[in-house]
């Protein structure tokens, strides 16, 4: 969708819930979002809200409190990369007023709008670039990964299965919020956190990919996903992924989820000589409840709140974590 589009569309949606009565459309911008974007400084949203053990690794941050100037479905990025993403479908309207924590303002709804077509109308966001976005290398060659946020489900399971004709179809995961991989066709991950089935159970799991093209490791929870996740209620979840040792960890309002991997094997490739990193390649964007954010296909939607994500090029370590939901949950 191209700004311009993206600008009508969004100035619809706040005309339609009687945001924008009589106002213009906002001017289109000629650049496409994050393609070279300078890098932002945090701003005191930032050095309020992060924790500064943090700030240093925080490549990117939203808290959907920050639309850019001129272009409303377009969400700033409070982190050092200045990787704007956008809010695909449903612009402006997207962001609500949630209080996911104190002090703050607006959380981004992502959700499935049309379950009986294939079309590409879902709300969800993030960024896509087939060229990588270079904004996004500090992932490349990268040690390790922290995907974290505020979450709030608003759905009792997956969604029906708008790809296929058969009604009784659903989709087997639940997409949160995840950065691609090098040569990612909008689903393909280096790091995400999501809702998945697992041997027929669907799971809360950090499920991370180290090489291009190789095999992904997933770390899921043993605790039913309900009680991690009460529906209707905002929760805190991170997700560390350490390249190095092939690692992953989850955390819920600050504190360690036990899990299980489900391979035994070695699928990062990490048993023999290092060092062990990520492809050397920029991330070819982000996505944010759903897959594929350049909307040329439906997957795995969420019917979510989603506040305060953060995608950071370290493994914060489990008393940060705990530091920075204790600083947020005040």
């Amino acid at each position: 969708m191209t700004r311009t589009r993206r600008a009508a569309t969004a100035t619809a949606a706040l005309l339609a819930t009687g945001l924008l009565a009589g106002a213009a459309a906002p001017p289109a911008l000629a650049e496409p979002p994050g393609a070279a974007a300078p890098p932002t400084p945090a701003g005191p949203a930032a050095a309020r809200d992060v924790h500064p053990a943090l700030r240093p690794s925080l490549v990117a941050y939203y808290d959907f409190d920050h639309p850019v100037p001129g272009d409303p479905a377009l969400e700033r990025d409070l982190g050092r990369s200045g990787t704007e993403i956008e809010l695909v479908n449903g612009g402006a309207a997207m962001r609500v007023r949630e209080h996911a924590y104190p002090g703050s303002g607006h959380a981004v709804q992502t959700r499935q709008i049309d379950p009986a077509a294939a079309g590409n109308d879902d709300w969800k966001a993030g960024i896509w670039s087939a060229s990588g976005v270079r904004t996004l290398r500090p992932f490349a060659g990268a040690e390790g990964t922290t995907i974290m946020g505020w979450f709030k489900r608003e759905m009792d399971g997956p969604k029906p299965n708008s790809t296929t004709p058969d009604p009784a179809d659903r989709f087997n995961a639940i997409g949160l919020a995840g950065i691609l991989t090098g040569d990612s066709d909008g689903h393909g991950v280096r790091a995400l956190l999501e809702l998945i089935d697992v041997d027929g159970e669907l799971r809360l799991v950090a499920l991370g990919r180290r090489l291009d093209g190789g095999l992904s490791q997933t770390f899921a929870a043993h605790e039913d996903w309900r009680t991690l996740l009460p529906k209707g209620e905002w929760v805190h979840l991170a997700a560390t992924f350490d390249f190095t040792t092939g690692e992953l960890g989850l955390y819920r309002d600050g504190r360690p989820v036990p899990g299980f991997y489900t391979r035994d094997d070695d699928p990062w490739r990490v048993s023999g000589p290092g060092p062990h990193v990520t492809s050397a390649t920029d991330p070819r964007g982000i996505k944010i409840g759903g897959s594929f954010p350049q909307n040329n296909l439906e997957r795995n939607p969420c019917d979510c709140r989603m506040d305060a994500l953060m995608f950071l090029d370290t493994v914060v370590s489990a008393r940060d974590v705990e530091k920075q939901y204790q600083l947020m949950a005040r």
